[in-house]
């Protein structure tokens, strides 16, 4: 099958805000069980380390045949003087890549690089779908095609395709600002369903649109009513974790069933991340995480993926 499934540790819970805070995370090697219990052939990174480093982690995935999918890094594009002092973090992340790359199955893992934004777009998200205001301007374009073009070469230099993730709260974050992206780069498009979707997007007509663009897709369900209560309470981005903006597949408005028949229309070829990000609150959460994503494994299945 062209479409690789994988799952992320954000979908239970385990992220930078909750690993080695919460005690309730479930440790990364049970993650790595459940994962392969559910039936997934891979999984994004998570935290660096929270899987195992290096040697480590490549002897866990390969004694469960679990490919990595990926890891996520977000970048001050627009910062170019600042923007150098997370080359030790990418340049840490590839390194990972290179330790596991020879041993484990599945595509090769795509650096997922994503703009931080500011504290003003993360502080009022969901807004610059239709007040393009709140977007960059021509200056702040140039710097962003300058950062991102950096970034991208210090991927490729290294022999990874990288692939753009737009992201809540950020300056990539509705339709226009990823077209944007497209057209002042040549870098690929992870499109994430659920974000794309509470962005102001609708999934399936952007892959249709994007389809030689899209190299990775991180596919999430995604409640209307969630991100409207967010800007109508004008509350940070974090709230889209809090509130739970992503349900299971099936439970919310993105239309999951419409953007696996649509990828397959396109052909895709490579990695589907299923992600359903949550900031549990309550030990009892993190179990339901671990069944939620048994039943998104099943729903694939059942669309024949």
């Amino acid at each position: 099958m062209k479409i690789t499934v994988a799952n992320a540790p954000i979908s239970y819970g385990a992220f930078e805000l909750t690993v080695g805070i919460d005690p309730n995370v479930p440790n990364g090697e049970q993650i790595l069980n459940e994962v392969r219990d559910a039936g997934y052939a891979g999984i994004d990174l998570g935290p660096v380390g929270y899987l195992g480093d290096g040697p480590v982690l490549a002897e866990r995935l390969a004694s469960r045949q679990l490919g990595l999918a990926g890891a996520y890094l977000e970048f001050p594009f627009t910062d170019l003087d600042a923007l150098p002092s997370l080359y030790p973090e990418l340049d840490a992340m590839l390194d990972t890549f290179d330790a596991v790359r020879s041993v484990v199955p599945g595509p090769v893992p795509h650096p997922t690089i994503a703009d931080s934004g500011s504290e003003r777009r993360r502080n009022n998200p969901g807004r610059s779908h239709a007040d393009h205001s709140w977007g960059l301007d021509d200056d702040g374009w140039d710097r962003m095609k300058a950062g991102l073009a950096s970034v991208v070469a210090r991927c490729r230099d290294r022999g990874y395709e990288p692939t753009f993730h737009h992201e809540t709260g950020t300056y990539v974050e509705a339709p226009w600002e990823i077209q944007r992206i497209l057209d002042i780069s040549d870098v690929g498009l992870c499109l994430d369903t659920g974000h794309f979707f509470i962005g102001g997007g609708d999934p399936v007509r952007a892959i249709h649109e994007w389809s030689g663009r899209i190299n990775h897709v991180h596919v999430k369900d995604a409640l209307q009513s969630v991100m409207d209560g967010i800007i109508a309470d004008n509350v940070p981005a974090m709230n889209i974790w809090s509130r739970e903006a992503f349900p299971s597949f099936g439970n919310g408005d993105a239309n999951v069933a419409g953007v696996i028949a649509a990828l397959k229309e396109i052909d895709y070829e490579g990695w589907l991340v299923v992600e359903q990000d949550i900031f549990p609150q309550t030990s009892e959460r993190f179990v339901q995480a671990i069944d939620d994503q048994k039943k998104n494994r099943r729903f694939l299945a059942d669309h024949q993926v």
